[in-house]
């Protein structure tokens, strides 16, 4: 999304729109509240990679939490947020699986990491000071999992997990939000493996982190952001050999060059994501940052009719979600 976004150039008037003319402060670079001020532009995205073959495109909430939006004072339009990107998903993938009703589209809620860390200090010379609490970060979740609910979301996912306290925070909010409402959803999450350290920034192996969220009982556990395709292999092996679930990889399109942009070309891209099909690492695969309509694509043509990876007690977990694993 952030990718089809830069695309456009949007200069500070395009954020503000006509509802925020007046607003306080500088909102350029807010992505998020482009659903309000442009949602023809995120509605004509959503199509785009819908278009290209996607079978769950994401809503464009990755900063739309309360707590990430106190950068730009707009804690108070968080929610009203969440349930329009939400509603702009679900109306582009309505749209498709209209005309194809035998390639259902889905609308994956997203809840980002936000811009803090409860496990992490902001000083390094104060190892115990935080930004953020265990608590103010349920709340905030709890906000954005009701707007994405409300505005018609299939899935929630937890994505781009750098810190594994804000997603067991983030799971519980959603649990929370669950229970209240009296309704369920499949929940993806999806971690950030930071460098070639193999370890996320609150300092787990991709295994680690996988078993301390593995109580969660996740539709999908997997890993996306921060390294391209060739990095991020072994790790995504690491998860595959364990995981009881399927395992979902969206990975940026290499790394970004010294003007901050992304290189690898959509067939480069396909051929390795190809070859994690054809090993029977993964089930759902997509792209991050850098990936346009052209990579996913790409990534259709080669993994359509490809056998997904097998999951130990899939089939037990599947009749009971009512659900089917997805190829890509």
């Amino acid at each position: 999304m952030g990718t089809m976004i830069q695309q456009h150039k949007f200069e500070e008037k395009d954020y503000r729109g006509a509802e925020f003319e007046s607003w306080h402060t500088d909102i350029k670079g807010n992505n998020d509240l482009l659903v309000l001020t442009q949602p023809e532009v995120i509605y004509a995205i959503h199509c785009e990679y819908l278009q290209a073959g996607a079978d769950i495109i994401e809503t464009n909430t990755f900063n739309a939490t309360r707590i990430a939006m106190t950068d730009y004072d707009m804690q108070s339009v968080s929610k009203r947020i969440n349930v329009e990107a939400a509603r702009l998903a679900k109306q582009a993938a309505e749209e498709f699986t209209q005309k194809n009703p035998d390639k259902p589209r889905f609308v994956a809620g997203v809840l980002g990491p936000t811009n803090r860390t409860a496990s992490i200090s902001p000083d390094v010379n104060d190892p115990g000071k935080r930004n953020v609490t265990f608590d103010e970060l349920v709340v905030a979740y709890e906000e954005s999992c009701e707007g994405l609910i409300e505005g018609g979301a299939d899935i929630i996912l937890i994505e781009t997990i750098f810190d594994t306290l804000n997603a067991k925070a983030a799971v519980f909010a959603v649990d929370s939000v669950f229970e209240r409402l009296q309704v369920r959803l499949p929940v993806m999450i999806s971690g950030t493996i930071t460098d070639a350290s193999g370890r996320t920034l609150s300092g787990q192996t991709a295994e680690a982190f996988y078993y301390s969220l593995r109580h969660v009982e996740p539709f999908s556990f997997g890993l996306n952001c921060a390294l391209g395709p060739d990095l991020l292999r072994q790790y995504v092996d690491e998860i595959a050999q364990i995981a009881t679930c399927p395992v979902s990889v969206h990975p940026n399109a290499g790394l970004p060059n010294e003007f901050g942009e992304y290189d690898l070309s959509p067939n480069d891209m396909a051929e390795q994501i190809k070859e994690w099909a054809e090993s029977g690492l993964v089930n759902i695969v997509g792209g991050c940052c850098g990936t346009t309509p052209e990579h996913i694509a790409a990534m259709v043509k080669v993994t359509s009719g490809v056998m997904p990876r097998k999951i130990p007690e899939l089939q037990v977990r599947m009749r009971l979600s009512g659900l089917e694993p997805f190829v890509h």
